[in-house]
């Protein structure tokens, strides 16, 4: 980790990734995630942050077919899915940990206990490989009800990491402010937002809605955000464009965002929209005191006597057994708790 050694706040050049996965293909993606840390490190970057979902797609047919028409594409983003832990989880932890980055990566998670239950998860891994934690998005937004299942509150945390405090959100979520404020009350100093590609409306700019949402999220709470934007592939618009109407519906832009953002709500990086590439930022936590000297809204800048947030930690797991004798290692005389739904509890 490079420091500001007068203050001990990291100092670090950051990597927003936009880039197209290999639809529905988690080995090949995993693949290009692996190849473009490297190529990340090989810029200086200490820190890799990937799209939402990227491995391996995010599920479009949602917007463009009835839920029947796209139930044989829930099928096949299922068993494209991966475990965590799992195979794919590994290789991208050897490739955090051989090239000493902080990753942050969006996947579709499968459940552990059910065959018809998928998760938009964020995890992030730390420069030794650990697997320091998954946030599964809280709530799908609009048609992604139709295929991902809701996260908890176990996973809104802020992670002590190589790079600083560092807090994540998948695309909506950053529009919800408790969200946030439930990470920036944790001391986050440092955000990940990860964002698909949006085609699907005129009337919608993604780019400039990403650039408000980051860059309130970055004044706000005078921290840096991170942008990590999918990009809409031709592989992918071939894919689902089965007809002229649909093809017409994939082919607007601009669609997709990446970059990073300063405790002032600027950009510190160049804008990235619609191309694949990767953006770079210097980040310099120490850069977030003077400006909250003015406004602190986690500390003398707020009224806790007139405002309070509760945040609900508990996992939902589905079914608490209690007293399970089946256990060789359990006391008859003793009711013990444990929780069956495994897929939902907080990793480390």
């Amino acid at each position: 980790m490079a420091h500001d050694m007068t203050g001990g706040y990291p100092r670090f050049t950051a990597a927003a990734v936009q880039a197209a996965p290999v639809f529905l293909n988690s080995a090949a993606t995993v693949a290009k995630a692996c190849a473009l840390i490297r190529e990340a490190k090989a810029h200086g970057a200490q820190l890799v942050a990937f799209p939402e979902v990227y491995v391996s797609g995010y599920p479009y047919w949602n917007w463009l077919m009835s839920p029947l028409e796209g139930s044989a594409w829930f099928k096949r983003l299922y068993l494209s899915a991966i475990d965590i832990p799992g195979a794919e989880v590994r290789d991208l932890q050897k490739a955090a940990a051989e090239n000493r980055v902080t990753v942050v990566i969006g996947v579709n998670e499968r459940s552990a206990v059910s065959m018809g239950t998928i998760y938009n998860t964020i995890l992030v891994i730390g420069p030794d490989g650990a697997l320091l934690g998954r946030h599964r998005k809280i709530v799908p937004t609009f048609a992604e009800k139709l295929t991902w299942g809701r996260g908890d509150g176990s996973s809104i945390r802020v992670y002590d990491s190589a790079v600083g405090r560092l807090g994540v959100l998948a695309c909506g979520e950053n529009t919800n402010t408790l969200a946030r404020f439930a990470l920036l009350a944790q001391g986050e100093q440092v955000h990940v937002a990860s964002y698909i590609a949006f085609p699907f409306t005129a009337s919608y700019d993604m780019p400039e809605a990403i650039k408000i949402r980051a860059g309130a999220h970055s004044f706000e709470g005078k921290v840096f955000t991170i942008v990590a934007c999918s990009a809409m592939s031709p592989e992918i618009r071939d894919a689902l464009g089965a007809t002229p109407e649909r093809l017409a519906q994939l082919s607007g832009s601009p669609n997709a965002f990446s970059g990073i953002f300063g405790p002032d709500g600027r950009l510190v990086s160049p804008a990235l929209i619609d191309e694949e590439g990767i953006v770079y930022g210097e980040i310099d936590v120490e850069k977030s005191i003077e400006p909250k000297q003015f406004q602190d809204i986690i500390g003398h800048y707020n009224r806790f006597d007139i405002f309070e947030l509760r945040l609900n930690r508990r996992t939902l797991d589905a079914v608490n057994i209690l007293g399970d004798s089946s256990r060789d290692d359990a006391p008859d005389a003793v009711e013990e708790a444990r929780s069956v739904g495994a897929d939902d509890r907080f990793l480390p």
